[in-house]
């Protein structure tokens, strides 16, 4: 019996289906992602410390902004690697930001179970953070491999500083916190080398300086907000 192949416009509805899919994927990952329904992978840092000593209002005020900042950090970074992925021909690196922003959605879950803990609030502004953010990955996949890689390890350069700043800013006998942003911090470093490793690009002097204004912007917005 002869094969019957499809034809043309068979094709054209499969990459409309396809692509169709894709979209209501991501749509369903970002309502659990901004809804607070994912689950982490790891077990959280904090989980085994007690704490002796208890923080003031006013530390504990500060300790949840700090982490709120952290949370929509990583809303951001959930939204920039799945915009990366999504529109990436090379299923290798494909695969890479999938598994980074698996690894990101236990950060997400770690900082937003300590604001809680904290007796904080997280963002309200954390769909216009995702969505900013996957149009931002959406873009920069679409200059390449090398230049889309060369994006996540500034990214992460950047985030692995701003830990540090954070680190220095918490109270010294907040374990819990320090916990968390210490594996934070590891998880960012690994990523980083991650993508250099598999052909990152340097990016242009511009195009970090203006990752650095997007960021403070958004540190300075979210401590508020």
């Amino acid at each position: 019996m002869q094969e019957v192949l499809p034809n043309n416009s068979d094709n054209t509805n499969f990459r409309e289906i396809s692509i169709f899919d894709s979209i209501i994927c991501e749509l369903e990952s970002s309502l659990s992602i901004l809804s607070g329904k994912v689950q982490s992978h790891r077990p959280n840092p904090s989980i085994k410390i007690n704490d002796e000593y208890l923080l003031s209002e006013e530390e504990k005020l500060l300790v949840s902004r700090l982490m709120r900042i952290n949370h929509v950090g990583e809303i951001c970074a959930q939204a920039l690697y799945r915009g990366q992925a999504f529109a990436c021909k090379d299923k290798n690196i494909k695969d890479l930001f999938i598994s980074a922003s698996i690894e990101e959605i236990d950060h997400l879950v770690w900082c937003r179970q300590r604001i809680r803990e904290l007796d904080g609030r997280t963002s309200i502004l954390g769909p216009f953070w995702y969505i900013s953010s996957f149009l931002l990955g959406l873009i920069a996949s679409f200059y390449g491999s090398s230049v889309n890689l060369g994006f996540m390890s500034e990214t992460e350069k950047q985030v692995e500083a701003h830990l540090e700043k954070h680190l220095n800013l918490i109270p010294h006998f907040d374990s819990k916190s320090r916990s968390i942003l210490l594996q934070m911090q590891e998880d960012e470093i690994h990523h980083k080398e991650v993508a250099d490793n598999a052909g990152a690009d340097d990016l242009s002097y511009f195009s970090k300086i203006s990752m650095k204004i997007m960021s403070k912007f958004m540190t300075k917005l979210t401590y508020w907000l």
